[in-house]
């Protein structure tokens, strides 16, 4: 056999190294599974929002960004309030973000007051539920003498199937379902989990509430 036969059958046994990506490509691939990481944990565990006004008082402060467990109650079809996999009922003092019942263009955050089957009454400001007075220890009243019809006293209602009622902790302060009704249980984001970041206005950093546990 001729050296120039050996010669090429050893080329042919040689391997063949593949073609580098280029770094544009390289970065590019990157930032598109990082975008796509980012939607799905978005849009089906976690998501972000802040605190614009004090209806939550002293619970949650103006200024508060707020992490939002989406996956404990469902994991929604995308695109749509209904559920693919329907996960653990809300239940009574859940602090949970919701689309505002009279525009769902808007996102509120309240406490759960009412759970489906319950029985809800407000008198002289104090929550009665089924019948027996709630201690409620986290909650605010900016007017405790100043007695207002429907915000003071209210009542009773039955909350119904799949539906909420829900309160802010600064009661005389908050338009809640005193005033719009009940929360569908479709409508809601998610529960507030924790505070990842806290200001007051430019410079006035709460360093204190970084990762409190909302409740």
């Amino acid at each position: 056999m001729s050296d120039s036969i050996k010669q090429e059958r050893s080329q042919d046994r040689s391997p063949v190294s593949p073609g580098k990506k280029s770094i544009f490509r390289e970065y590019a691939e990157a930032l598109l599974v990082a975008l796509a990481l980012a939607l799905v944990i978005r849009t089906f565990i976690v998501q972000a929002f802040k605190i614009p006004s004090g209806s939550m008082l002293e619970t949650l402060q103006i200024g508060d960004h707020l992490l939002v467990n989406k996956f404990l109650y469902g994991v929604k079809w995308p695109f749509s309030d209904s559920y693919a996999v329907r996960g653990l009922d809300p239940e009574r003092g859940d602090i949970v973000v919701f689309k505002y019942p009279n525009n769902r263009d808007i996102d509120f955050i309240k406490r759960i007051i009412g759970i489906p089957g319950d029985v809800i009454e407000i008198r002289n400001k104090q929550l009665i539920r089924n019948g027996q007075p709630v201690s409620e220890s986290y909650i605010k009243h900016s007017q405790p003498t100043f007695m207002v019809s429907v915000r003071d006293n209210f009542g009773p209602v039955t909350v119904p199937k799949d539906q909420y009622f829900v309160m802010g902790d600064n009661r005389d302060d908050s338009q809640d379902s005193r005033f719009w009704g009940f929360v569908d249980r479709s409508d809601l984001h998610g529960k507030a989990w924790r505070i990842y970041w806290s200001s007051e206005g430019i410079g006035n950093v709460r360093w204190d509430r970084f990762g409190k546990l909302v409740e």
